[in-house]
């Protein structure tokens, strides 16, 4: 890659990480509004571990379908 053409790839490497992010934030925010109980207090209070891979299991698919759709593969 030429110096030059630098600046325009950070640009665009920041958009596409901006537009990933906010995408994972809208995703985790309606996974816990659309869940029947708080997320929060079965995880945090109630110490409810199958729910914490659950929910990780999503927020990593989650994850690498924006990662690929972000890249183009």
């Amino acid at each position: 890659m030429k110096l030059e053409n630098l600046g325009d790839a950070v640009v665009s490497t920041a958009v596409f990480a901006g537009i990933g992010l906010a995408v994972f934030g809208i995703a985790f925010w309606l996974m816990t509004k659309l869940a029947p109980f708080s997320v929060k207090k079965e995880i945090e209070e109630d110490q409810n571990t199958a729910l914490a891979v659950i929910m990780a299991g999503v927020l990593i698919g989650i994850s690498l379908i924006i990662a690929a759709a972000v890249s183009g593969t």
